[in-house]
């Protein structure tokens, strides 16, 4: 200590070193504390893309379009009752096809905040025990 106290050349070459040490040990806190935000946003999107994703793939047909074989009809209606039959079908399937969107949408968002609270909870578990062995 006493040559922290002194005037001498040494001395204050020692002082300034511990005052760029703890600098050095300050900014590395905060990138570290930065670099955690930006880890915990990316899971969050990541994890928001997926899930949307996933929920996409099981709402939808699975991409795969299959092909409507025609038929000839003998003795067939006529053609004004067949445009009714298929102006009634394609209606239905739009006001499902909104459904299934609408549906997919929220559970995407309730997913979301859920991920978000336990990816939360798992980081302050995490800080709490890094300050527990810290001490």
């Amino acid at each position: 200590m006493e040559l922290l106290e002194s005037d001498d050349p040494k001395a204050q070459l020692l002082r300034k070193a511990n005052q760029q040490k703890e600098a050095l040990n300050n900014e590395v806190k905060v990138l570290s504390d930065k670099t955690e935000k930006v880890i915990k946003t990316a899971l969050i999107v990541g994890g928001a893309l997926a899930a949307t994703y996933v929920l996409y793939r099981l709402l939808s047909d699975g991409g795969s379009k299959k092909k409507r074989k025609k038929v000839k009809v003998i003795n067939a209606a006529p053609a004004e009752d067949m445009e009714e039959e298929d102006s009634k079908d394609s209606v239905m399937a739009g006001v499902l096809s909104k459904i299934g969107t609408v549906l997919a949408s929220q559970a995407s968002v309730f997913l979301l905040s859920m991920a978000k609270e336990k990816i939360g909870e798992y980081l302050e578990n995490r800080a709490e025990k890094k300050d527990a062995n810290n001490l």
